[in-house]
């Protein structure tokens, strides 16, 4: 059954607040359109849920979010295609969708901005001034907008989890977050609505990010726990790697402060990358012990 659309703030909210009533509990996934299989199965997470986190009916948010786009950044070109997002929401069996117009999430004359510290110094956080501070904002205006509900996340954004993780726990918005595993395409590469920037020859030169992905990860798995000789690992990996790396860093996956000494437990630990391929910059991560290691060249790209 194709979803309900709605554009407007009035409509959408009242939509949400009507299955509530109704006794439903609601999944949520805020996106910036240009869905691909990763989405969707962020949609079906939301049904599934974990123990008391399952929804009954779910929500999908399409809109390109201005402020956590640099000024230098794709937010132009970023791809958008109403018709295929909701054919792809159909797909997943999604029941109401959010497209709203720049002026129902921003309204004129709006002067806030939600930021998270510490989260946020480092990795992406710096070298894409003011990106979490839009992603913070934009995803407490859309909290606000759905109410209660289960909304569901993505490892691959590792670092942007955390951020929403704390903003949800800290601004105590009525939220449980679920985060998902990482979906990758049949190659390797973590799939990204950026990827289809990428030409054949960019394409085979970003597998060296989950190429590094999954060496460190089956240093851990043979029983490596030294953060040193797993950095050292992740730093062999990547080298002659034709990519402009913007940062290679094994991490706490809770503050997300670097790891440079000491034994690792299970989970402790997260590989965050960055890098730009031909005018593309993408990301990619892996928790240590949780993660299933990238399988690269396992087939050919979706």
């Amino acid at each position: 059954m194709r979803p309900q659309l709605f554009t407007t703030l009035a409509e959408y909210r009242a939509a949400c607040d009507a299955l509530r009533r109704e006794g439903h509990r609601l999944g949520l996934v805020p996106t910036l359109g240009a869905l691909h299989h990763a989405h969707q199965a962020l949609m079906r997470a939301a049904r599934q849920g974990g123990e008391g986190q399952a929804a009954d009916r779910v929500a999908v948010t399409l809109f390109v979010n201005p402020t956590q786009f640099g000024p230098n950044e794709d937010f132009k070109r970023y791809p958008r295609d109403l018709e295929g997002d909701l054919a792809a929401c159909e797909a997943a069996g999604v029941d109401l969708v959010f497209a709203p117009e720049l002026g129902e999430i921003y309204p004129p004359g709006e002067a806030t901005r939600v930021r998270v510290s510490g989260l946020t110094d480092n990795w992406c956080g710096k070298s894409r001034p003011g990106h979490f501070e839009g992603v913070a904002t934009v995803v407490t205006k859309l909290f606000a907008a759905s109410g209660p509900c289960v909304a569901v996340f993505g490892r691959k954004d590792y670092q942007q989890l955390q951020v929403v993780k704390r903003l949800t726990t800290d601004l105590l918005l009525p939220v449980q977050i679920i985060e998902h595993p990482t979906q990758r395409d049949p190659d390797g590469l973590a799939a990204s609505s950026r990827n289809r920037y990428l030409s054949p020859s960019e394409r085979a030169r970003a597998l060296a990010l989950p190429r590094a992905l999954a060496a460190v990860g089956a240093a851990f798995q043979a029983g490596e726990r030294r953060a040193e000789r797993l950095a050292e690992s992740l730093g062999h990996s990547l080298r002659g790697a034709e990519i402009e790396l913007e940062y290679a860093a094994l991490v706490d996956s809770r503050d997300l402060t670097p790891l440079v000494s000491g034994e690792l437990a299970p989970a402790q630990g997260a590989v965050l990358l960055a890098a730009r391929v031909g005018s593309t910059r993408l990301i990619d991560n892996t928790v240590l012990g949780v993660d299933v290691p990238p399988p690269v060249g396992a087939g050919t790209a979706a």
